[in-house]
């Protein structure tokens, strides 16, 4: 029986769920712990985490479990506990806040607010003990205690300009601009040239990625490159969109045993990652691969992809097909504990089979990181195999092998905690994923699960009015969608009736996005705000543009007007698509890294956006060969017959043999029987 419990243990997220039985009287974000701020006169400690960081557990231990904290915590401050993945529209208000404050942010977040629930201090971790400049958890509280009895009216008066400098920033960057013009006309080739010029110049060309430590994956700005080199045959962007895929499959980021990646690596060279493993990631990752992949042909892309996948449905995949959030980095206490390696378990296990092993993934006696090792690929595989004279084929054959023999051990060892909560808009951006498997490697088994699991999220998240939630877990779905839920979901079912060629999935998208624009829309900007309108616990409506570790709402919604636009021929949609696409065209030139997705848009916009339709008897067949060739950002639809209620499929003659219709505005050229035909004449757009 556990000493203490409190309000979170009637919680489902797995991150409340463990500071359920911390001596700290924790409330979960509700009006029960609002309403006892406002009626005792008393300070809000709201602390923001996730099941899968490192730093929230340690601050866990030392200090939330510890009673002498505890009880200076309960004497002085209501306590909230929130996750960030449930509540990411708090989280995004108060990171800005501390952020503001302290010029950084990350997790823990901890963040104090006034009994209105406006924010006037705060930071991320903080020690037991001074350390470092940075002050004791038990000194934070007592300093903001004695402030906030002592002098009152100047902690209100914070609030009062944080919040305003809150609401203030939320237009930063955004102009509205009315499009009465063509976006290929609007867009220029010369601003995407200035968006790749930007990009090489965070390029690390050695390791690959951008920026220094720590490096996250930016699939998007890979992405953009991949697009370019396309329409450009920009051989250095290829280069460099190639170098950071092949450095983070060969580095420790990926797990080279079971597949999957890690959230960043905190070195340059991708070795020692933050050992979580996040589902948005692996899905964007895998769908960026499969972009390299038609492009490049390049083996070891389908292998990760495979890899990849494979690890989503062993560890993430639940009996009603639905995808769980994330692993922890912990187990046993330890970061990283479950995926690293002794020399000495190396050779144990893999007996004469461990020398070539341990050479491959650079297993040294003394370790690679922190006195054990990191399985990574330090040196080129044909390399390896011309030193041992064994063909490349044979090598990885035997790495394979080897490989199966320590995952199986790895089995048995205490596994990382799992993060069983399923999120609407990554379980679409994994969807999406599994859509973009199936165009790119032809495997029915993606598309049968892209299938199942886009009947799980419109039957399990979607409310009795309609609308949805954004969270599910046993059986409950709670708290109302935010726009990042709608757009992915909307980009998940248009990109399902690409593979499948089910038009119902465009009329559902369509309905989903006639709700956004009515609930989320901000008349003035033409943007979209994070949260519904009705939505009343929160002291700012935020609107989020910038493309981070997961798309931008906005950038994504701006993609879905525009694509929706074409098919049902609603020219408002089209048009709002390129006014939020002009609004930020200067900040997105400037900083591309930090508009991946906008920048890729804009380039679409800038080429011009192809509509193809396959109509006839064969439409299947050829369709499966279609979406095997890569082009990126088009309208694309296939059909038996035509289709009056969507303007491309309509007035399509019946012809007695399967044709592909390449066209622009509605304006089809001459039809051809055959993809390479249809090559050509891309060629020429």
């Amino acid at each position: 029986m556990a000493k203490f419990t409190n309000r979170l243990a009637k919680e489902s997220s797995p991150y409340l769920l463990q500071h359920a039985h911390n001596p700290v009287d924790w409330y979960p974000w509700g009006p029960e712990a609002l309403e006892k701020a406002k009626a005792e006169n008393k300070p809000i400690l709201v602390s923001i985490g996730y099941a899968a960081c490192h730093w929230c557990h340690v601050m866990e231990k030392e200090s939330f479990e510890d009673e002498a904290t505890a009880a200076l915590m309960n004497q002085h401050f209501v306590n909230i506990k929130i996750d960030r993945e449930e509540r990411p529209d708090l989280d995004h208000i108060y990171m800005d806040a501390v952020q503001a404050m302290t010029g950084s942010g990350g997790w823990p977040l901890n963040v104090f607010l006034n009994p209105e629930a406006k924010p006037f201090y705060g930071g991320t971790y903080y020690p037991p003990k001074p350390v470092h400049n940075r002050p004791s958890w038990k000194d934070v509280l007592e300093g903001v205690a004695n402030a906030f009895r002592d002098k009152r009216a100047d902690i209100d008066a914070q609030a009062d300009q944080l919040t305003q400098h809150l609401v203030n920033a939320n237009g930063f960057g955004l102009t509205n601009h009315a499009v009465d013009i063509a976006p290929d006309t609007l867009f220029t080739k010369d601003k995407v040239d200035e968006m790749f010029t930007a990009i090489m110049k965070q390029a690390d060309q050695v390791e690959g990625g951008f920026g220094k430590a720590p490096k996250f994956p930016q699939t998007f700005t890979i992405r953009f490159l991949l697009h370019y080199h396309h329409r450009t045959k920009n051989a250095e962007a290829l280069q460099q969109a190639c170098l950071s895929l092949d450095k983070m499959i060969d580095g420790g980021i990926y797990d080279q045993l079971g597949g999957g990646f890690a959230r960043y690596s905190t070195d340059t060279e991708w070795l020692a990652p933050h050992f979580e493993k996040m589902l948005y990631d692996n899905a964007l990752l895998v769908q960026v691969l499969c972009d390299a992949y038609q492009i490049t042909g390049n083996w070891r892309y389908k292998r990760a992809i495979e890899q990849t996948l494979d690890f989503v449905k062993r560890e993430w995949l639940s009996p009603e097909n639905g995808f769980y959030a994330a692993l922890d980095a912990d187990s046993e206490g330890v970061e990283g504990r479950y995926y690293v390696w002794s020399r000495e378990e190396t050779d144990r296990l893999l007996g004469e089979e461990a020398a070539l092993f341990n050479e491959f993934y650079d297993v040294t006696p003394h370790g690679n990181w922190e006195h054990t090792n990191i399985l990574r690929i330090r040196e080129m595989p044909a390399d390896i195999a011309d030193a041992w004279e064994i063909t490349e084929e044979e090598l990885w054959r035997r790495m394979d092998a080897a490989a199966a023999i320590l995952l199986k051990h790895r089995e048995t060892r205490i596994r990382p905690g799992l993060d069983d909560k399923q999120l609407l808009g990554w379980n679409a951006m994994m969807n999406t994923a599994f859509s973009k498997a199936y165009a790119t490697l032809g495997k029915k088994e993606y598309l049968e699960l892209a299938k199942a699991n886009m009947e799980f999220m419109l039957s399990r998240f979607r409310a009795q009015d309609g609308s949805f939630h954004h969270t599910y877990k046993a059986g409950t779905a709670k708290y109302p969608a935010f726009l990042d839920d709608y757009a992915c979901l909307a980009e998940a079912l248009i990109q399902l009736q690409e593979v499948s060629g089910d038009k119902q999935h465009l009329v559902e998208a369509k309905a989903l996005t006639s709700h956004v624009l009515d609930k989320f829309s901000e008349e003035e900007t033409g943007f979209f705000f994070y949260t519904p309108s009705a939505q009343a616990d929160i002291i700012v409506r935020k609107k989020e543009v910038y493309d981070g570790a997961v798309p931008s709402g906005n950038a994504v919604m701006a993609s879905n007007l525009f694509y929706l636009g074409m098919v049902f021929d609603e020219g408002t949609w089209k048009e709002r698509a390129a006014g939020m696409c002009a609004g930020l065209l200067q900040a997105v030139t400037r900083y591309p890294t930090s508009f991946g997705v906008w920048a890729s848009l804009i380039q679409a916009f800038s080429y011009g956006i192809p509509e193809i339709v396959i109509v006839g008897g064969n439409f299947a067949t050829l369709r499966e060969e279609f979406l095997k060739t890569f082009i990126p950002f088009r309208i694309f639809q296939s059909s038996l017959q035509a289709d009056e209620q969507f303007p491309l499929l309509s007035g399509k003659p019946d012809y007695p043999e399967t044709l592909i219709f390449l066209c622009k505005n509605y304006a089809c050229n001459a039809p051809v029987n055959e993809v390479n035909a249809l090559k050509k004449q891309l060629e020429h757009v």
